[in-house]
């Protein structure tokens, strides 16, 4: 199962699941962020941190550098992915404000394909202070 939640993730992420969040999440889901310290219960809060990062994590598609190598100056992307038995890690990569940065989504389904815990990951430490910043700005924006 866990597979398929893992494709219908990425069609959230390409604008291409006609339900979104809702048809992906369960009511209960619990969300882990690399920012704030206690998890997050709920669709309704989980939905919000995911759809902040959305417009965090784009990256800096507009970056032109031939010094830099793809890695340094790319927009989000994964670049691996692990699957277990209901569980799946996909990191990532891309660029905020010129500086790179590389974290994990650990997803777990239940036996629906809804996701049940969301966790992020990230580092280096610079782009952890980079996230934290921008994603307190997109919260505030979506909380207007």
């Amino acid at each position: 199962m866990i597979h398929e939640t893992v494709e219908r993730w990425h069609s959230y992420m390409k604008g291409e699941l006609p339900g979104g969040l809702d048809e992906l999440l369960d009511n209960d889901v619990i969300f882990y962020s690399p920012i704030v310290f206690t998890p997050q219960h709920g669709k309704e809060i989980t939905t919000l941190y995911l759809t902040a990062a959305a417009g965090v994590f784009p990256g800096d598609d507009q970056l032109q550098s031939s010094a830099s190598s793809q890695t340094q100056n790319s927009p989000f992307h994964y670049t691996k992915k692990t699957f277990g038995e209901n569980s799946a890690i996909l990191e990532f990569e891309t660029t905020m404000e010129g500086k790179y940065v590389n974290g994990v989504d650990i997803i777990t389904c239940n036996d629906e394909g809804k996701i049940v815990e969301f966790r992020v990951m990230i580092r280096p430490l610079q782009a952890v202070n980079l996230v934290h910043e921008q994603m307190s700005r997109m919260l505030d924006q979506l909380n207007g």
